[in-house]
């Protein structure tokens, strides 16, 4: 009995909580609306009262204007009766061009002369107060044949008005009374289901029980729901990883490990590459997928959890089947995300790509025996066109706490760009090649600059510890910033980065693997093909046409086999496929 009692109480003060702030504030605003629409009224009266006595001026014109050429006196007091017999009409007299009263009804007040009240304490000069009542004094000009023929006085009983405000206070204070009992009942209602629901939520929350339901979520208390989700999502996963070590990875384990991690956020990844690039061919608009071991690793991630994958349209069907937004679905076959893609003109993919990122930077990390070339108008480029993407990706953004995904070292400054116009964003970057000593990235003339920018991300990633490793002494020679070795993070500027190895996998069997022939079938057609012996020993290279990539080296070595083992001319043949992605 006294768990219900103690029910009831706090029933009735969650009750008197919201009721009570709402009836005070409805007795204010009736205290504040009544007298305004009384004066509202008044006014509107007045006016209506206005245009009333011109209208009867207009119709004793013409009549009264003959009577008074007759000097008929007692048709005119005839004429005056007989108008005065309107219920709202009290008296009217007339006044001549000196303004002496000539004629009048007894009705008249008799301190009213042929003009206005001088004195009058009410807002209005028309008003006028008697002892019977408020009256509305008109005097009205009498023009007869273009001449003015003195004055016409005319004199309403504003009772009605009176009796209209008293109505209208009625109505609004019924009106107030019932919007307050209804919005009352909403409220207390809604508050006693929202702190029902509620707390059937976190009950199910700290049972263990799945997600609750977002309805039974109240909007002022969420902080404390999401706590209790990050909490009991955090204890599901120890437990995962404590009972189950051999977890097999597959794209269904990724799209339920993400949809988890990132349930409710939006995607957005940053590439200079396209996972998807249309091109012109014989049978029309063909769609091709770049040998990219960037597009390999990140694309699950998108069709896993969907998104906005920003990247640079360079194929030459690209304009043709994007949307007005630069916008298409993808895959083809079945949309998962979305692909916006960023146009650059020549000049522009020349600087920012071919010089700043690929004759500069890339051999830089590499430290390859090739000397990086660092021109001022390809930094410019450079800038400008990470600016371009940063702007991209504001423009999608539909929320200010998006995650963005930056891929590879053709957007070092686009982190701190995104930082400084969404500070609460999380900005995961990944840099794709190797990072070198502090020796070697010091010949670069923008190091502060691009390590400024690569700062501006939550975590940065990198295939190995050792290139983390360098990373953090880089910035260390070069930036002055705190650095935590322990937890390997960099404090720069108000934010903190995350520095970690996350090597990246692929994806095995490929979604399309299943709809290849057989290998069997395909030696045979590539024997046919390239008119090849079937006795002959066959040697495969699938790179990027890149000087990193070691195929002029490959070459020298199947020169030197044929050179040191002659028997073998005519018994070995090499096949190397590269793409044509990168011409420095």
């Amino acid at each position: 009995m006294s768990l219900q009692k103690l029910r009831s109480s706090r029933s009735l003060r969650l009750t008197m909580r919201f009721v009570i702030p709402l009836v005070m504030v409805m007795i204010l605003l009736a205290y504040i609306v009544v007298p305004l629409v009384d004066k509202l009224t008044l006014r509107w009266s007045i006016r209506d009262l206005d245009m009333r006595s011109k209208l009867i001026t207009n119709a004793l014109q013409e009549p009264l204007g003959d009577l008074l050429v007759l000097e008929n006196r007692t048709k005119i007091n005839s004429l005056f009766k007989r108008a005065i017999q309107d219920e709202r009409l009290l008296a009217i007299g007339y006044c001549d061009g000196q303004s002496k009263l000539l004629y009048r009804t007894p009705t008249l007040p008799d301190n009213l002369g042929c003009s206005l009240p001088k004195s009058s304490i009410l807002e209005s000069p028309s008003l006028m107060q008697l002892p019977q009542g408020l009256v509305h004094v008109a005097v009205n000009p009498i023009i007869i044949e273009g001449v003015p023929s003195g004055s016409l006085v005319l004199v309403h009983d504003m009772s009605f008005v009176e009796r209209r405000s008293s109505d209208t206070r009625k109505y609004i204070l019924i009106l107030f009374a019932v919007l307050c009992l209804i919005t009352s009942f909403i409220t207390v209602l809604v508050a006693h289901l929202s702190w029902r629901g509620w707390m059937t939520g976190v009950r199910a929350l700290l049972r263990g029980d799945d997600m609750i339901k977002s309805k039974s979520s109240s909007s002022e208390l969420q902080p404390l729901v999401g706590d209790l989700r990050a909490l009991l999502r955090t204890i599901d996963a120890e437990r995962r990883i404590a009972d189950d070590v051999t977890l097999s990875w597959n794209p269904d384990t990724l799209r339920s490990l993400l949809y988890k991690q990132l349930a409710g956020e939006q995607i957005i990844v940053v590439s200079n590459r396209e996972p998807y690039i249309h091109v012109k061919g014989c049978a029309g608009v063909e769609i091709q997928r770049p040998a990219s071991g960037l597009v390999t690793a990140v694309e699950p991630v998108m069709r896993a959890c969907s998104g906005i994958w920003i990247a640079h349209g360079g194929g030459t069907a690209d304009h043709d089947v994007v949307d007005k937004n630069d916008h298409f679905a993808v895959p083809p076959e079945h949309p998962e995300y979305t692909l916006r893609r960023i146009w650059l003109t020549h000049e522009e993919e020349q600087g920012y790509y071919y010089g700043f990122a690929n004759e500069g930077l890339w051999p830089l990390c590499h430290i390859a025996h090739v000397r990086p070339i660092f021109r001022t108008s390809d930094w410019e480029q450079y800038v400008a066109i990470n600016q371009r993407f940063a702007d991209a990706v504001v423009q999608e953004a539909d929320r200010e706490d998006p995650v963005v995904l930056v891929q590879d070292y053709h957007f070092a400054l686009l982190p701190g760009m995104l930082r400084k116009v969404l500070p609460k964003a999380t900005i995961i970057t990944f840099w794709h090649i190797p990072w070198p000593n502090p020796e070697s990235f010091g010949i670069c003339p923008w190091r502060e600059e691009l390590l400024k920018g690569m700062l501006g991300s939550t975590i940065i990633g990198f295939h190995t510890p050792f290139h983390c490793k360098n990373f953090l002494e880089t910035v260390d020679r070069y930036l002055e910033t705190r650095i935590e070795h322990a937890s390997s993070t960099i404090s720069h500027g108000g934010y903190l980065t995350l520095v970690e190895s996350y090597p990246i996998s692929i994806q095995w069997p490929t979604p399309w693997q299943e709809s290849q022939p057989s290998i069997a079938t395909c030696r045979t057609e590539i024997r046919r093909y390239l008119k090849i012996d079937d006795d002959c020993l066959v040697g495969l290279g699938v790179d990027r046409l890149d000087y990193t990539k070691g195929i002029l080296e490959r070459l020298r070595a199947v020169e030197c086999l044929l050179e040191n083992h002659p028997e073998m001319i005519g018994r070995f043949s090499f096949i190397q496929i590269a793409a044509p992605s990168r011409s420095a």
